[in-house]
């Protein structure tokens, strides 16, 4: 299950990342309202977590015009704002759960498990193409009667994979999806992890591989005989 975090306070996005992963999420950080839609639009995600108070555009206004262009993800508002009002016009722009500043973790994460169980986009715990299962609970990648672990970037990666076949990811669009804006890592890194799940795909007789698209990206293919 894939997540994005809209807060413009990067210590409490960290920290919320950390915990959605302790937990088998994936997520995105975006730091303003703008980011936010941006991503949504291009993106598949499962729940966004959004605050309200932040820069360029706020969540409230992000929020309204994610609505307008018929996207139904499911969203839980954070601000520091707790009162009554603030909460209703949050459920009217379109906000499916609402929890104020300072929030427990603990309790954030069961809000997030509940709207994805609600969510008409909820993703089974395994995912497949052609021949090969994802297990998102276990990082397990099976073909053939045979099974590998991923760490977690790899697994990142054979998830946008295999939820987006066919689709042309350029290095770019993975290392800003799975390392994040922020990353020290260079762009090799991309290459580099390409590498190993072509390995793995390989290993466990999988019918299908990533190729790379000159001058685009990679993509998930099923395997032509």
């Amino acid at each position: 299950m894939r997540i994005l975090i809209a807060e413009d306070e990067t210590e409490i996005a960290k920290a919320i990342k950390v915990i959605l992963e302790k937990n088998k999420y994936t997520s995105d950080i975006v730091c303003n309202g703008k980011e936010a839609l941006a991503y949504v639009r291009q993106m598949h995600y499962d729940v966004l977590i959004m605050d309200i108070m932040m820069p360029e555009m706020d969540g409230m206004e992000a929020l309204r015009k994610i609505r307008q262009y018929g996207i139904a993800v499911p969203v839980l508002l954070l601000t520091a704002k707790g009162g009554i009002a603030d909460r209703v016009s949050g459920l009217n722009a379109g906000a499916d759960d609402y929890l104020p500043k300072p929030f427990d973790m603990g309790e954030l994460t069961a809000r997030v498990k509940a709207l994805a169980r609600r969510s008409d986009s909820y993703a089974p715990d395994v995912i497949s193409f052609q021949n090969v299962t994802l297990d998102c609970n276990q990082y397990a990648l099976s073909a053939s009667q045979q099974t590998i672990r991923l760490n977690n970037k790899e697994f990142q990666m054979m998830e946008l994979f295999i939820k987006h076949p066919h689709y042309v990811f350029s290095s770019d669009h993975l290392m800003e999806r799975i390392w994040g804006l922020d990353s020290e890592a260079g762009i090799d890194v991309v290459w580099t992890y390409v590498g190993f799940l072509r390995k793995k795909l390989k290993q466990i007789g999988a019918e299908a591989e990533i190729k790379t698209i000159r001058g685009a990206g990679y993509c998930l293919e099923e395997i032509k005989c």
